[in-house]
């Protein structure tokens, strides 16, 4: 009885390596002449002058809060973190602009607080204030 002989099936990947290979030196090659997408901030000195009177909420470096309304004799009105919405929603007036101005040496998290409790407030009209570039 004669023997009977299965083919065998397989793949050469042989040409698939050197594909590969090839297009793996060509990405090495190109990958550092495409510049990466660089992110161009302003400067302060560039910036335009504070609104003539603004709701400035001031924090000072010891953590206190006070409001200050340049529209009304520069009052002083000490606020906490809890009740600066609130204050602000009985002092604004339509369209007036609230500014909040740092110290320099408190933390990012605190003014990012402000701005949260005046968000909430629904306070449209927020900006930063900084000692202008000399």
């Amino acid at each position: 009885m004669p023997r009977v002989r299965k083919q065998v099936a397989s793949i050469n990947v042989v040409p698939l390596i050197d594909v590969m290979l090839v297009l793996l030196v060509v990405f090495m090659i190109t990958a550092p002449f495409i510049n990466p997408g660089q992110v161009e901030l302003p400067s302060v000195g560039k910036t335009a002058t504070a609104p003539s009177q603004p709701l400035e909420v001031m924090i000072r470096a010891s953590g206190e809060m006070v409001l200050r309304n340049r529209a009304q004799d520069d009052e002083e009105i000490p606020v906490n973190a809890s009740n600066l919405a609130k204050e602000v929603k009985r002092l604004l007036k339509q369209d007036q602009p609230v500014v909040i101005s740092a110290d320099k040496s408190v933390r990012y998290e605190e003014v990012m607080n402000a701005m949260s409790a005046l968000q909430a407030a629904q306070v449209s009209r927020i900006g930063l204030l900084a000692k202008p570039a000399q």
